[in-house]
Order: structure tokens, then C-alpha cells, then sequence
């Protein structure tokens, strides 16, 4: 396990500084000047914006200033806002647990919808039950997040006021507030996503049961619910994991929009107003920030993987 665990480790390593060099370069192709953005007049001189430009190192070659940045990250230093003056850690960290209040949501959703879905389809195949469930998440995964959730506040908001206006509470304010405020968000966000596991479910679940081992059980007088929920999905949770960190990945993106509709003081907000604004500092920051979540969460599933399959750890 401890081979597999400094195998992934190593492995995203590499990834991290990609994405690094990756956002750094994209940000560096932008037109127009951060300098001339500190300086907020547009009739600034040429040698008003040099001179700022050299106070930022902004006027040193590429590489020099990409890796500058990737030992400051390193040391936990992500930059200053251009727009608010403030330390860019310190801006992700008041946004981040709205957003992983959110995309945890969005998960729980996926995978309790999905799940039981895909064991309903699974242990029904090729009958009537297993193509409506198919349908149904055709359909789940057909609509725009968006547009679900625009629905969901049109209706459980605006038309019978049994949701909360304002969606976003700290849990440490009010936890059954939090709660409530993340219902519709966690429904809107993982709909998608749960058509995602519920098809990863429902093949495993059907293959499980029409396997000889499956068969053997049944003649040994096992109670096929057993069979159903000890043995067949204990062999979906691989697929599962594997549909599950896929999903974290979508719900990272989804959840840009998604806070948007609800009013979510989080991540995707805030990274949104940076691009508008061109805060290069906060875009940079934000998305590596993200990039390590999301290979940390690769990382958790990659363990998991291993636990429930010895066969993958390596040798």
C-alpha cells in the first residue's frame, strides 16, 4: 500500500507543476497590461506602467517569472489581488469551504442517486425497469445543470417559499441553515453526475449476477438480497470510485455556474470576477489550488481502489 501511495505521489508531482506551467502561460498570453490595471487611469503613461511593471518583476523574461512563482507556492505564497490588495491564500481559504460544502453536496447526491439506480436497473436488466432507469438518467445528464437549477429555485423558492433565499449559511452559524441552503444547490449540482455512477453501477451490478460465482450462491440457498447487497456491490464500488473521482472533476466545473444561480460566495464566483477583472494573481492561484484538490481526490480513490482490489496495488 505504501507503494502505491509514493507511486501516485510521484505521479502528481509532475502534474501540479503542468498545471502550473499551463495557467501560467495562458494568463501570460492575455492581452493588456496588470500594471496598467494597478494603475486604474487609462491614460497612464508608458512610463508609468514601466515603472509599476518593474516593481512587480512583471518586466523579467517568462521563465524567470514562472518559476519565482512556483517557489512562492511552494512556501504557501500564491500572490497578492490586484483588486483587493489582499494575500490570494487568504482570499481562497474564506471562499473554499462554500465550495466544497457544495461540490460534497453535489457528490453525496450523485452517488446515493446513482447508486441506487444502477442497483434497480442492474438487478432488473434487459426488463422494462432497467430501460426506464436508462432513460431516466439519459435525460439527468442531458439537462443543463443550469437550467435545473433555475427551475428549482423558480419553483421550491420563488412559487411555494419552501427553500431559503439566500442559499449560503456557515455551518458554524447556523449547521441546520447550512443544511437546508445546500439542498437545492447539492440536488442541482449532482444530477448530472449520478446518471454518470448509475451506469457504472448497473453494468457491474448485472454482471455480478449473472456471473457462475452469483449462480453458485443462489443454488447454496443464499437470499438473493444478500447476494444483491454484499457480494455484487462490493464488486461495483471499483467502477464506482473510478465514476466518483470523475465526477469530483465535473462538479469542480459545474459548481463555476452553479454559484452563480445560487448565490454561492465561493471559489467559482470569486474566479469568474477574477478573469472579468483580470486578477492574474487570484486566476493563477485559484485554479492551482483546485488542481491540487482534484489530484488529492484521485489520490483518496486511487487508495480506496487499492483496498477493495489488492490485485491493483503494484508489485
Amino acid at each position: 500500500m505504501l507503494k502505491l501511495i509514493g507511486t501516485r505521489l510521484a505521479l502528481a508531482v509532475p502534474q501540479l507543476l503542468l498545471v502550473s506551467a499551463l495557467v501560467f502561460l495562458l494568463v501570460y498570453l492575455v492581452p493588456g497590461s496588470a500594471a496598467a490595471l494597478i494603475l486604474g487611469d487609462a491614460a497612464a503613461s508608458p512610463e508609468e506602467i514601466a515603472r509599476v511593471e518593474a516593481q512587480l518583476g512583471l518586466d523579467r523574461p517568462f521563465f524567470v517569472r514562472l518559476f519565482d512563482w512556483i517557489g512562492a507556492a511552494l512556501q504557501g505564497d500564491l500572490g497578492t489581488s490586484l483588486q483587493s490588495g489582499r494575500p490570494v491564500a487568504e482570499l481562497i481559504a474564506e471562499k473554499l469551504p462554500a465550495t466544497l460544502s457544495l461540490i460534497a453536496g453535489g457528490l453525496l447526491v450523485a452517488m446515493l442517486v446513482g447508486i441506487g439506480l444502477g442497483v434497480l436497473a442492474g438487478t432488473h436488466a434487459r426488463r422494462p425497469i432497467d430501460r426506464g432507469v436508462t432513460a431516466f438518467t439519459s435525460l439527468l445528464q442531458a439537462i443543463p445543470e443550469f437550467w435545473l437549477g433555475l427551475l428549482l429555485v423558480l419553483v421550491f423558492v420563488i412559487q411555494l417559499g419552501v427553500a431559503p433565499v439566500v442559499a449560503w449559511v456557515p455551518p458554524e452559524q447556523d449547521f441546520w441553515g447550512w443544511a437546508r441552503g445546500l439542498i437545492l444547490p447539492a440536488l442541482a449540482l449532482g444530477a448530472g453526475a449520478s446518471a454518470l455512477i448509475a451506469r457504472q453501477t448497473r453494468t457491474a451490478i448485472a454482471a455480478a449476477l449473472s456471473s457462475r460465482y452469483a449462480d453458485t450462491l443462489t443454488a447454496a440457498g443464499v437470499p438473493r438480497q444478500r447476494i444483491i447487497w454484499v457480494y455484487a456491490l462490493k464488486n461495483a464500488m471499483v467502477p464506482v470510485l473510478a465514476a466518483s473521482a470523475l465526477a469530483v472533476s465535473i462538479l469542480f466545473g459545474t459548481s463555476l455556474v452553479m454559484e452563480r444561480v445560487f448565490a454561492f460566495p465561493g471559489v467559482g464566483s470569486m474566479l469568474v470576477n477574477a478573469v472579468i477583472g483580470k486578477d492574474f494573481p487570484l486566476v493563477q492561484g485559484t485554479v492551482l489550488v483546485v488542481a491540487i484538490i482534484i489530484i488529492a481526490v484521485n489520490l483518496i480513490v486511487d487508495i480506496c481502489y487499492g483496498i477493495i482490489n489488492p490485485k491493483a496495488r503494484p508489485q
